[in-house]
């Protein structure tokens, strides 16, 4: 399948897609450091823009079209009767790409708590708009750990359809391949990160490298104990680059999680390279989609692109 993908930031869901089979052809996000990243590891084809400033026509028909919208603007105050606010802005032009587009499909991600904004008001709106849009639509609310990634990360796809394909939907959401209990176990921290030296030592391990910030703990996102014979705690982001870092504790409870490590529980490879500074290292990585995931819905497109063709 050929791929547009919005809000693509450092790649990880980019980079899944790619490793399954599929061609992302174009892509754009506003952070520098993350569009120096992907155009590092992955390609040139990003664009560094707001994408409020990019031209709808400019974009190419394709596809899939990708990305996870912010949603900062899904309050029961503004009850979503129009698209209006503000911050809904970012959200009006996914949803006007996939609208002026008409991809056979398209993958939205989004944070757990979309399902509950405003009632859930929220996610009936979302689905009403694809719906007008000529879409059938799936919500599915996955945590990471199921499919393999040694993270508890919760996270909502939303997988829209173009009607003009069928009244069933086509797309098969993967099918976790792990559990808590089960015989295949989730994959523990330290089975993720254990391997990696120790970053005070001399080593050659790129972006191994780790912030200052104290490790105390309380019953607080990002200063709860790290259990090492269980998946990470969701790897962290500040969206806004505002604040100072908030990566996971390391399970030894003597400094936080490095760059590479955290890249690691988010499922990049090894040699992934990060650029910026610390602070936007962290961010982009607790922006991303798990790699491991992600190439499981790419797999899937391919499937059907096969299908497609035949």
């Amino acid at each position: 399948m050929e791929i547009v993908s919005l809000f693509s930031g450092a790649g990880g869901l980019d980079l899944g897609l790619i490793q399954a089979g599929n061609k992302v052809v174009w892509a754009n996000d506003i952070d520098k450091d993350a569009v120096a990243t992907y155009r590092e590891n992955i390609g040139n084809h990003i664009v560094c823009d707001d994408i409020r400033n990019i031209d709808v026509a400019a974009v190419p028909a394709v596809d899939v079209v990708v990305g996870g919208f912010p949603c900062q603007g899904f309050s029961q105050a503004n009850r979503l009767r129009e698209l209006d606010d503000d911050r809904n802005q970012l959200y009006k032009f996914f949803y006007q790409i996939i609208k002026a587009k008409q991809p056979n499909f398209f993958i939205a991600e989004n944070v757990k708590g979309i399902l509950s904004l405003g009632k859930g008001a929220a996610i009936r709106q979302i689905v009403a708009d694809f719906e007008e849009a000529g879409y059938l639509t799936d919500i599915h609310l996955v945590n990471m750990a199921d499919y393999g990634v040694p993270q508890t990360r919760q996270r909502v796809f939303i997988i829209g359809q173009k009607k003009s394909l069928g009244d069933e939907m086509l797309f098969h959401f993967p099918v976790a391949t792990h559990s808590r209990d089960g015989v295949n176990k989730w994959i523990s921290i330290r089975q993720a990160i254990g391997h990696f030296p120790d970053p005070d030592s001399e080593h050659n391990v790129p972006n191994h490298i780790y912030s200052a910030y104290k490790v105390t703990y309380r019953n607080f996102t990002g200063h709860r104990r790290t259990d090492p014979e269980k998946p990470s705690p969701t790897i962290l982001a500040r969206g806004n680059g505002k604040g100072g870092v908030c990566a996971i504790p390391h399970y030894n409870e003597k400094r936080r999680l490095t760059i590479r490590e955290s890249a690691s529980v988010q499922t990049f490879p090894e040699d992934f390279h990060f650029v910026g500074t610390m602070n936007s290292c962290y961010r982009q990585i607790g922006n991303a989609v798990p790699v491991l995931f992600a190439k499981k819905l790419g797999e899937e497109l391919v499937r059907l692109g096969a299908i497609m063709k035949t």
